[in-house]
């Protein structure tokens, strides 16, 4: 039986060598930009709230790194986020290409400002 993830730690760990590098790097910029980001498991990956209101989300998968700044984090990146393939309400930096860490940061730093005003 696979054991259930219970924090972020674990989550990461379940990942290659080269993944985990990858995920550390995203978790390790939203935690400089949202210090008082409060982390967790929700849907089954990292999550990140503040004031009570969800943050960002990242995630691993087989050829991608999922990050998720709903609803508002990806209209307000649109450009700099049209480089990447993207879904409702997320978008994919591929395994293969380097992380985009300053975006992700400019995201987060949004994000935060915008829980804060709410």
């Amino acid at each position: 039986m696979k054991k259930e993830i219970t924090n972020v730690d674990d989550y990461i760990a379940a990942f290659s060598v080269a993944v985990q590098e990858k995920l550390q790097m995203i978790r390790m910029t939203i935690k400089a930009h949202a210090p008082n980001a409060i982390e967790s498991i929700a849907y089954g990956m990292p999550a990140y709230k503040l004031n009570k209101k969800p943050l960002v989300y990242f995630g691993g998968f087989a050829r991608h790194i999922g990050f998720y700044a709903t609803p508002t984090g990806h209209d307000k990146f649109k450009k700099e986020l049209s480089i990447y393939k993207q879904g409702k309400g997320s978008v994919q930096f591929p395994l293969t290409e380097s992380v985009p860490v300053d975006l992700i940061a400019k995201i987060v730093r949004f994000r935060v400002l915008e829980t804060s005003r709410k």
